[in-house]
């Protein structure tokens, strides 16, 4: 009969032998995940920068400014 460590030596040759078909396209997907990681790294320093301005989807900020009458009267 098998024991503890045989059993765990046919689980880990099952392992590699399984992971050896995945192997190009886990480094495929590593490889993708990599350049979107360092892409949004670049821009969030980008939008760090004083001076540029920052855009959040879905929100609207209206600026009055005190010298300009663009609302009704009444």
């Amino acid at each position: 009969m098998f024991g503890l460590s045989e059993l765990a030596i046919i689980l880990i040759v099952v392992a590699a032998v399984l992971a050896v078909k995945k192997l190009p396209e886990l480094t495929r997907s590593a490889g993708k995940s990599a350049r979107i990681l360092k892409s949004e790294a670049r821009a969030a320093r980008d939008a760090d920068e004083p001076g540029t301005p920052r855009v959040i989807q879905g929100e609207t900020v209206k600026r009055e400014d005190p010298g300009t009458d663009t609302g009704p009267r009444g």
